[in-house]
């Protein structure tokens, strides 16, 4: 398969539904997401928008997502369990299939994005526990 840059809707929604694919297969990561998200088809069409927003600033995405409170509720409703681990694999796995599929200057962003936003989100959730 040659590599391409994600220069679409059509390439957002490829990467996003093949990376959580391997989300939801993924030893550790699966358990979490298959447990929280209740509607995955939804789910996905959601996290294409935001990364449609990211990426190629169209779509339906602007002002429409807030990941901190979001993933703040996701680590309340799994005891406060997630670590920094759990980032480092879903950069893994994000990366991996950016490098299996795309090559070019969105996909490079889509790297950084994911590397900052997997930091911040991090912390924002260690943040917001009590301790």
């Amino acid at each position: 398969m040659d590599k391409i840059d994600i220069r679409s809707r059509k390439e957002v929604d490829f990467l996003v539904r093949r990376f959580y694919d391997q989300i939801r297969q993924h030893d550790t990561l699966g358990p979490i997401f298959n447990g929280v998200v209740k509607d995955w088809d939804t789910h996905l069409v959601h996290l294409s928008d935001f990364w449609e927003m990211i990426l190629l600033q169209t779509g339906p995405g602007a002002g429409k997502f807030n990941p901190v409170k979001v993933h703040r509720q996701v680590d309340a409703e799994v005891d406060n369990s997630i670590e920094q681990a759990h980032f480092g694999n879903w950069l893994e796995l994000w990366f991996g299939t950016l490098d299996r599929y795309f090559e070019g200057e969105n996909a490079n962003y889509a790297k950084e994005h994911a590397r900052r936003m997997a930091h911040m989100l991090f912390m924002r959730i260690w943040e917001a526990r009590e301790r």
